[in-house]
């Protein structure tokens, strides 16, 4: 059980939980329809004088884009995380992304205003981008800090469940504008998602905002203080730290050649309809929503490793078939690969980051590292589809070379994170930090280096 002092918040894992449950289905829900947009819509709406592999690329961009604000996005609001705290941050990138999502449903399209349209809607992307830094990191942090201690990747996978919430709502909420006519999909229909996200923020708001801030960060600014610059701090003493959790981030692959690629490749190439794949889309994160907890559980009594490890070696051999049964144009093959890979052994994976991450930094920095670690990480998974569609092959074999490219970044995923020590029993106030040299010596996380 999790003591205090009257100086001190109580600790509320459960709260913490979904605070951070409901805070990532908002931010995801945002961030997700964009990518449904840009793979059914976006081309035909902001790039109408392209060819169709033109448009297609074009609306991958902009999906990817925001890759490249989360990494500033991530240096900004991960000094003010660590500097004045993971609650107030958190709700500020909550109303940022919720304004820039409900903005693009109102954007002008291509041939009311011009190139202005798509300037707008890369303008207000990044604006998605730099928000959706701050917002894993921090619910993360704000939770495994909360949590008792055995239970941190339990409480700490639901920061995740909120992620899959998200593309789930987003996925369902798209699945009756996609069947519209063409000409009411293009016109209105596509935006109805986006204005959509008012609502489900207010609710995520009203529950963040009475958030208190952890007992960690408390104690950590009451006792030794917290640091002017924590980016400095981690760069001299955490880099190695920051650089296995940049590699560890890339098996997130995954998820958009899930919610993106695929969705593109089965209905262009292989006639699948588009509601087909959004009702897979559903399933699958439906499932999801059940099995992250559990894997969460998992390990908190075997250990973050195992189950992390386990997850992206899984998702490096079996992206081949998967790929392979797309080709086939069978929904119900589709179902299964998706539920089997994405639902059971990329769940695996992505259920423990929130904690395996956070529990390598101490609390001083622990913000800015998973923040700019993560999203330095996450480009690769930002630029997947752009990639995967510019190297796509012709024939049933096309998907080869998008198999190898993901199959490479999971597997650099899995050797990374198996350079990372094991976390599950340390204590939470010990995380991050390297031991005394002999009993009773104690080394201020400032001056130490994180173990490596």
């Amino acid at each position: 059980m999790t003591t205090t002092t009257p100086d001190l918040p109580a600790a509320q894992p459960r709260k913490a939980a979904l605070a951070s449950f409901m805070g990532s289905l908002v931010e995801y829900y945002d961030f997700f329809i964009f990518g449904t947009a840009s793979a059914l819509v976006f081309n035909k709406i902001f790039f109408p004088d392209f060819s169709a592999t033109a448009g297609t690329l074009a609306s991958f961009a902009t999906f990817g884009v925001a890759y490249i604000a989360r990494p500033i996005g991530a240096v900004v609001l991960g000094h003010f995380g660590d500097r004045i705290g993971r609650q107030r941050v958190l709700v500020f990138t909550l109303i940022l992304m919720g304004l820039a999502t409900f903005a693009i449903g109102c954007l002008p399209d291509y041939h009311a205003i011009g190139i202005a349209a798509p300037i707008a809607l890369v303008t207000l992307r990044l604006l998605q981008g730099l928000s959706a830094a701050g917002e894993q990191s921090g619910a993360s942090s704000l939770t495994v800090e909360h949590a008792d201690q055995g239970k941190r990747a339990f409480y700490a996978s639901w920061t995740l469940n909120g992620t899959q919430a998200g593309l789930l709502v987003g996925t369902l909420a798209f699945i009756p504008v996609a069947a519209l006519p063409e000409d009411i999909l293009l016109s209105w229909g596509w935006r109805v998602p986006f204005w959509f996200s008012a609502v489900v923020m207010i609710v995520a708001y009203l529950i963040r905002r009475s958030m208190p801030e952890t007992p960690v960060f408390e104690k950590v600014k009451e006792s030794e203080g917290v640091s002017d610059i924590p980016l400095l701090v981690l760069l001299r003493f955490h880099w190695r730290t920051l650089l296995r959790v940049i590699a560890c981030a890339t098996v997130s692959v995954m998820s958009t050649l899930f919610s993106t690629f695929a969705l593109k490749y089965a209905t262009t190439d292989f006639a699948v309809s588009k509601t087909s794949m959004l009702i897979v889309s559903v399933v699958a994160n439906l499932v999801m929503l059940f099995s992250q907890p559990l894997w969460g559980l998992a390990s908190d009594r075997i250990g973050r490793k195992p189950v992390f490890i386990g997850g992206a070696l899984g998702c490096a051999i079996l992206a081949f078939p998967y790929l392979m049964i797309i080709t086939t144009g069978s929904f119900w093959a589709i179902l299964f690969a998706t539920l089997l890979i994405q639902s059971v052994v990329y769940a695996a994976a992505n259920a423990v980051w929130p904690s395996f991450y956070s529990e390598m930094f101490p609390a001083r920095v622990r913000y800015s590292g998973v923040a700019i670690g993560t999203q330095i990480g996450f480009m690769a998974s930002g630029f997947l589809p752009l990639i995967a569609a510019a190297i796509l092959g012709e024939g049933r074999l096309g998907w080869l070379p998008v198999a190898i490219v993901v199959a490479a970044f999971s597997l650099l995923a899995a050797l990374a994170a198996a350079t990372a020590i094991e976390t599950h029993k340390t204590d939470t106030m010990s995380l991050g930090e390297k031991p005394a040299p002999h009993a009773g010596a104690t080394a201020s996380p400032a001056a130490t280096p994180s173990m490596a």
